[in-house]
């Protein structure tokens, strides 16, 4: 099963929504390299909102799932204290962190569900050439 996160556009004001690609399955490169951070497909959403994922020449349809319990996406800030503003370049490097803060990010709460085999988009072939 191979989980990933992508943002769900909404209102700029409020923490963004995001929601959880789960696919049944692996997905594997021609190479040996790993998929992070690269390239996979296009997701698109039909009029009735039911997501399609494009994969090479791959579609896949899912379905919009509501999580039991929604999963928060945080960055962690480390805090430093300075105590004077004549500090040297020295008393700067030695300094120990002083707190952690956690800034929320986004809120998972939807997660878009692809579990039937993928389908293999062929173009039209005239019959007679």
């Amino acid at each position: 099963m191979v989980h990933m996160v992508v943002q769900i556009p909404g209102s700029p004001d409020a923490c963004p929504d995001w929601a959880m690609i789960e696919l049944q399955g692996d997905l594997q490169s021609r190479q040996d390299n790993s998929l992070h951070g690269k390239f996979i497909g296009d997701l698109h959403f039909t009029k009735k909102g039911v997501p399609v994922l494009i994969i090479g020449h791959h579609i896949l349809y899912g379905k919009i799932v509501t999580l039991e319990k929604p999963f928060v996406v945080m960055s962690k800030n480390i805090n430093t204290k300075a105590n004077d503003s004549m500090e040297t370049d020295q008393e700067m490097d030695m300094q120990k962190p002083k707190g952690i803060d956690y800034l929320v990010k986004a809120i998972v709460k939807k997660k878009l569900v692809f579990k039937t085999r993928p389908k293999p988009i062929i173009a039209n072939v005239p019959r007679k050439i």
